[in-house]
């Protein structure tokens, strides 16, 4: 598991999936550093399971949140 203390919290937009139980296109959803995962074009992301898995980086558009966004998204997980 990445450790996402180390750098402000960072947020994509689900655009398409494979598996609707796991992400819904259109929902927020906090991504977590990984560096070798986004070498092979992949993200990791916390899923509507409340787990961090890796997905395909084309599934998300990443967005930039105003900071009273992020502090609700971040107070609700």
């Amino acid at each position: 598991m990445a450790n996402s203390q180390t750098s402000p919290p960072r947020f994509a937009i689900c655009i398409r999936t494979d598996d609707a139980d796991l992400l819904t296109p259109r929902m927020v959803y906090q991504v977590l550093p990984d560096g070798s995962a986004a070498k092979s074009n992949y993200i990791r992301v916390i899923d509507n399971e409340g787990e961090d898995y890796l997905y395909p980086a084309d599934y998300f558009v990443f967005v930039e949140l105003p900071q009273d966004v992020e502090r609700a998204l971040m107070s609700a997980s």
